[in-house]
């Protein structure tokens, strides 16, 4: 039996435990009810907790169950909403039908009456993961996806292989309608060593890719095509400033896609292009992004604009039998495993030159591609070379030996620059972040999505790196700030706790005093009575 997630929200304690006690969840195949005691920490609560199943009180303090439920439907679309209340006006019943809410039932609540719903439920979400999971229906969606022609189209796009004035000609005769005016590439990469039980992997990836066009084609007009085993889609962006937008969107996919699918996927974003011509220097991004998920985790989107913001893709290091292997190293692996795959390369050619002028020839254009991902990676060149000599008459003079120890010296050098710079990066705007809460911790609209706007980044990647680098939610270090200012105004000032709160930015007094009680134990009055 499928076991699913429930959240119970009510300011009331102890209805909200009679109703625990009223069911045996575990029998019903459900989880042990989180409980919140109102609408705003069931928020808080739903982003750790991911619940299928919201049973919700109506009338509550700072956040009323019909605001909760909004909310939830936005950031989870498949949740289920349960509503129960002692009101039982038309308004409220209208307003829950609206929000496709599951039952809306009256208190005192009847055992049996519950149990009859949670049961329907749970019949409902094995639906859904059944609809995902079908074989049958997923095969016959395989063979009805995309024709060839659209596929090989798609394919030669992102390598790059048609040429301008024939983009347009190849959409008309294929019927393929991308208006851009500014596009971008996404892969899409399913985990293999993450397969729910009987599921072919094929079929698993046809189901993460089903759900991502009925969520994905109408407000980003994406294009999807299978590419070297995994998922891309192209998507038609209004400016560049949607990128951001479109990577939360892409990481709350990924969120969905482990709930419904089982699956495990990360979405590698490129950076945007004006034109389709440019869709393979995106696509090369892209694939660089989804390799980062061994850095910043899976089940997420990672944008490749955002993670290495002074990276320019440059798809011109050849196969993965030459330089190109060293240079992902350098970006992705750690300066031991930099240098081996370096001394290697180095042992593995040199052995192969025939004459004293290959062997030059060869230096030359090590050398030449040393120089060239360094430009391209925005590094300074007299860190990693001594720019008061000749770098190409030096290195022709070393002995395959010395030149295994430079290259080796070299390659972990601009590992440990890249590296370097990307932490700069990130240390910088979430500096920017707390800066900002420090100068404005009084506004009452602060918020993640304020922030990422304010940063031009997207909530996705800044909650990641954020809660990396200090060790706390956004929301909660927002929260610790004001509660420091709040509890030195009590001490150090005498105005009431209603101006206290305001100036911490709380508009609702009570709300602020319930924050208050929950970080410091007590009310904001009694604090200040018992310092004193």
């Amino acid at each position: 039996m499928n076991r699913y997630k429930v959240m119970l929200v009510d300011d009331e304690e102890d209805v909200a435990q009679a109703i625990m006690k009223k069911l045996d969840w575990e029998n019903m195949g459900f989880e042990t009810p989180r409980y919140a005691h109102n609408g705003l920490e069931a928020l808080d609560f739903a982003e750790e907790l991911r619940p299928d199943v919201v049973m919700s009180d109506i009338k509550m303090p700072y956040m009323d169950g019909m605001e909760l439920a909004r909310n939830l439907k936005r950031l989870y679309p498949n949740i289920r909403i349960i509503f129960f209340s002692g009101f039982d006006e038309f308004e409220y019943a209208k307003e829950a039908i609206r929000l496709e809410a599951e039952e809306y039932i009256l208190k005192p609540i009847d055992a049996d009456e519950l149990k009859a719903v949670f049961t329907r439920v749970h019949e409902a979400l094995d639906r859904d993961i059944d609809e995902k999971q079908n074989v049958a229906k997923l095969e016959n969606y395989y063979m009805d996806s995309l024709p060839l022609l659209q596929e090989d189209f798609f394919a030669s796009l992102v390598e790059g292989r048609i040429e301008d004035d024939r983009i347009e000609k190849f959409m008309s005769d294929y019927r393929i309608e991308l208006t851009g005016p500014v596009y971008l590439a996404a892969i899409v990469h399913v985990s293999k060593s993450n397969i729910p039980d009987g599921m072919n992997p094929v079929l698993l990836s046809v189901s993460v890719r089903k759900l991502l066009e009925e969520r994905m084609n109408e407000k980003w007009g994406c294009k999807f095509f299978s590419y070297q085993g995994s998922t891309v889609m192209i998507a038609q962006l209004s400016s560049k400033k949607d990128a951001s937008a479109f990577t939360d969107d892409c990481d709350r996919l990924c969120r969905l896609a482990e709930s419904i699918c089982k699956a495990n996927i990360t979405i590698g974003v490129g950076s945007v292009t004006d034109s389709l011509s440019g869709i393979d220097t995106s696509y090369q991004g892209a694939r660089d992004a989804v390799s980062y998920r061994v850095l910043y985790g899976h089940t997420k989107a990672i944008n490749i604009s955002e993670i290495s913001p002074k990276e320019k893709e440059d798809s011109s290091f050849g196969d993965e039998d030459s330089l190109f292997d060293i240079f992902k190293k350098m970006k992705m692996s750690g300066a031991d495993e930099v240098r081996s795959a370096a001394e290697r390369y180095i042992d593995n050619n040199t052995r192969v030159q025939a004459s004293i002028q290959n062997y030059r020839f060869f230096v030359m254009e090590l050398v030449s591609e040393l120089y060239k991902f360094a430009k391209t990676n925005q590094l300074e060149l007299s860190e990693i070379f001594d720019m008061n000599t000749d770098v190409y008459a030096t290195v022709q003079q070393l002995e395959p030996g010395e030149l295994t120890a430079w290259f080796g010296d070299v390659c972990v050098k601009i590992h440990e620059l890249i590296d370097y710079k990307r932490n700069d990066t990130t240390r910088s705007f979430v500096t920017r972040a707390q800066e900002y809460v420090a100068d404005h911790y009084a506004d009452q609209d602060l918020s993640v999505d304020f922030i990422c706007n304010y940063l031009g980044v997207s909530s996705a990647y800044f909650s990641t790196v954020f809660k990396k680098e200090t060790g706390k939610t956004f929301v909660g270090y927002l929260t610790d700030y004001r509660m420091e200012k709040a509890e030195r105004m009590l001490l150090e000032t005498d105005e009431k706790t209603y101006i206290i709160a305001q100036e911490v930015g709380y508009s609702d007094p009570n709300y602020f005093s319930y924050v208050f009680k929950k970080q410091f134990g007590v009310s904001p009055s009694k604090y200040k009575n018992g310092k004193e």
